[in-house]
């Protein structure tokens, strides 16, 4: 697993690159902000996979609220035959703070 810093992820959305955004927040605070990922909440996770299943050959982007959970998520995807995984550093915290401060963040 890697990681990926907001300022990457913002260029790899503004140029429409080919990737998947996964939130692993938990639905209250997916509803509060979001930037269009997927949202499976992180104890749904192992039990949706399928839900995902026809991304794992593309990157996948892993983000939460701070950046710790979504390193656990990504272990998860790896462990289950996904190769291109990559943990949002500071997550939407540091979103928030860095590239858009009109998100809030609960």
């Amino acid at each position: 697993m890697e990681t990926i810093t907001v300022h990457d992820l913002k260029k790899k959305k503004e140029n429409e690159d080919s990737f998947f955004l996964l939130d692993v927040r938990e639905y209250h605070e997916y509803l509060v902000s979001n930037i269009d990922g997927h949202h499976i909440p992180y104890n749904d996770l192992e039990n949706r996979l399928s839900e995902i299943d026809e991304h794992k050959d593309k990157d996948v982007v892993v983000m939460c609220r701070s950046g710790n959970t979504s390193k656990d998520a990504a272990s998860i995807l790896i462990d289950s035959g996904f190769e291109n995984i990559f943990s949002l550093e500071g997550g939407m915290k540091k979103w928030a703070k860095e590239i858009d401060p009109s998100l809030p963040v609960i």
